[in-house]
C-alpha cells in the first residue's frame, strides 16, 4: 500500500467511526479518535506506519503485550476446536483456566464464577456476599471505579456514579490517600488510622448487621494508583471479621502482574473472601473476568440455588486466552519482569523526574502500575487545568508516546512485558513534554 493510500484508509476509518460508532463516557461531537491498525509487544501503529510506545496498555489491561504470537495461535487453535458452548457444559478450556487462576489465589478459594468483564465480576461478588450474608448494604469508596452495570457503577465512587444510581444500599466512605489526605494526616501510620477509624465508624453508623461487603480495589487504579498504607488492608480485613462482613477485593485493573505481582493483594499480607478479576488476566484478547469464591461461600450454594448467569460465562475463547496468557506469563518471567521494572527503572526514573519539574507533585505506584500527580502549585497541591492536560497528551503523541490521562494525572501503565529500552525512551518523551509545557505556561 502506498503512504497516499494508507493515508486515506486512516481517514476512512476515522469517517466511519464518526458516522456510525458512539463511545463511551464522551460527549459525541468533538471526538477525534486515534486510528490503531496493529500492535506487536509494547507498540501500535495506523495504517500510515505512524508508531507510538503503548504506555496506556489501551484500558490498562494489556499486561502481556500487543499480539503474542502463544497468545494468538491458542485462541486460533481453540476456534478450530470449538468456538462457543454453553455454560451449564463442562469444557475442558473452561476446567483449565478455573484451575490455573485458584492456583495463583490464597489457600480456601477453589472456584471460580467467569464473567465477561470486570463490570460484571463486581456485580456477582456483590450478589454472592448479599445472598451469602442475608444483608443488603455494599461498602466502598469514593476514590474508585467498579464499573459500567447496574451495582457496580453505583459502587463506583468517581463522577460516574452520580448520573447512574439505580441500585440500592450502597454506602461510601473515604479510603487512605496521604497526598490528598481527608483526614489532616501527615504520616502514612496517621492516614491509615484515620482511614480505618473512619470505615469503622461509618459502619457503626450504617449498622453493622444491614452490611454484606467492603469492595475496595487493592490499589485503586482510575482513581490514581492509590497504593494503600501498611496495615491498611489487613485493619479493613479485621473490621470485616468482627462484623461477619465479606471482603471483596477488585484486582479487574491491579491483578496478575501489574503491580509485579499475580495479586496485588499478595504484598499486603490479606486475604479476602471474594477476588474480582479481568483485564490482565488475558490481556483483554477475548472479553473475560471471573470471581475467585472463598470455600465457604461456594459451599453455600451447593443446596443454594445461585440467582445469577451469563450466556457466555466460560466462553471457550476466552478461556482457551486465559490458560495461554497465564502459562505465558509464568514461562517467560513476565510477573518478575513488571516487579524488576518498576523497582530498578521506572519508580528510580519517576521519581528523578519529579525533582527536576515542578509540575509532578507526587509520583506513587509499583511494578508497571504508576501515576504522577500533576500540579499548577506544588505547595498548595492544585490540579492542573483538563487544558494543561491536553496539551500534555498531544506533546507526548507527536513524540511517539501514546499516554494514560485520568484528571490532572498522567499513569504510568506499560504492557508487563515493557523492556528497559522501552521504558528510559519513556522517560525521555515525558522529560521533554513536561519541559516544554513548563515553558508554555511560563
Amino acid at each position: 500500500m502506498t503512504q497516499a493510500a494508507a493515508g486515506d484508509l486512516d481517514r476512512h476509518v476515522v469517517e466511519l467511526d464518526r458516522a456510525h460508532v458512539f463511545h463511551s463516557w464522551s460527549a459525541q461531537g468533538a471526538l477525534a479518535p486515534m486510528v490503531v491498525a496493529g500492535g506487536l509487544g509494547c507498540r501500535v501503529w495506523d495504517h500510515a506506519g505512524r508508531e507510538w510506545l503503548d504506555f496506556s496498555s489501551q484500558l490498562v489491561n494489556v499486561n502481556i503485550g500487543h499480539q503474542h504470537p502463544r497468545l494468538v495461535a491458542a485462541i486460533q487453535e481453540q476456534a478450530a476446536l470449538l468456538t462457543t458452548i454453553s455454560p451449564p457444559t463442562a469444557n475442558l478450556a473452561r476446567g483449565e483456566a478455573a484451575k490455573r487462576i485458584v492456583d495463583r489465589a490464597p489457600d480456601g478459594m477453589n472456584k471460580v464464577f467467569f464473567t465477561n468483564g470486570g463490570a460484571d465480576a463486581n456485580e456477582n461478588a456483590i450478589r454472592m456476599a448479599r445472598q451469602f450474608t442475608g444483608r443488603d448494604k455494599v461498602v466502598s469508596t469514593y476514590r474508585s471505579y467498579h464499573g459500567n452495570t447496574g451495582a457496580a457503577v453505583v459502587a463506583t465512587g468517581d463522577w460516574r456514579r452520580v448520573p447512574n444510581e439505580y441500585a440500592r444500599a450502597h454506602v461510601h466512605v473515604f479510603g487512605p490517600f496521604l497526598y490528598r489526605s481527608e483526614f489532616w494526616a501527615s504520616t502514612p501510620e496517621e492516614e491509615c488510622e484515620r482511614a480505618l477509624r473512619h470505615l469503622a465508624r461509618v459502619i457503626e453508623c450504617e449498622g453493622p448487621a444491614s452490611v454484606a461487603a467492603i469492595l475496595l480495589e487493592t490499589v485503586p487504579g482510575t482513581a490514581g494508583v492509590l497504593v494503600p498504607p501498611p496495615g491498611y488492608l489487613a485493619g479493613v480485613r479485621e473490621l470485616a471479621d468482627k462484623h461477619g462482613i465479606m471482603l471483596i477485593l477488585d484486582e479487574v485493573m491491579a491483578g496478575f502482574g501489574r503491580t509485579g505481582d499475580w495479586f496485588a493483594f499478595d504484598a499486603h499480607d490479606v486475604v479476602p473472601d471474594l477476588i474480582t478479576f479481568a483485564k490482565g488476566v488475558n490481556s483483554g484478547y477475548i472479553p473475560a473476568g471471573g470471581v475467585v469464591i472463598s470455600d465457604p461461600i461456594a459451599a453455600h450454594f451447593d443446596d443454594v440455588v445461585y440467582p445469577g448467569g451469563l450466556t457466555y460465562s466460560g466462553h471457550p475463547l476466552a478461556m482457551a486466552s486465559i490458560v495461554a496468557s497465564m502459562d505465558i506469563m509464568a514461562d517467560e518471567g513476565i510477573v518478575e519482569n513488571a516487579a524488576r521494572i518498576g523497582r530498578d527503572v521506572l519508580g528510580p526514573g519517576l521519581a528523578e523526574l519529579a525533582e527536576r519539574q515542578p509540575l509532578i507533585g507526587e509520583v506513587r505506584g509499583r511494578g508497571v502500575f504508576w501515576a504522577l500527580d500533576l500540579v499548577a502549585d506544588p505547595e498548595t497541591r492544585e490540579p492542573v487545568a483538563p487544558a494543561v492536560m491536553g496539551r500534555a497528551k498531544a506533546l507526548m503523541l507527536e513524540r511517539g508516546l501514546l499516554p494514560f490521562l485520568a484528571d490532572n494525572r498522567i499513569h504510568v501503565v506499560p504492557p508487563c512485558v515493557v523492556t528497559d529500552d522501552e521504558a528510559g525512551t519513556a522517560l525521555a518523551v515525558y522529560d521533554e513534554a513536561f519541559t516544554l509545557l513548563t515553558k508554555e505556561l511560563a
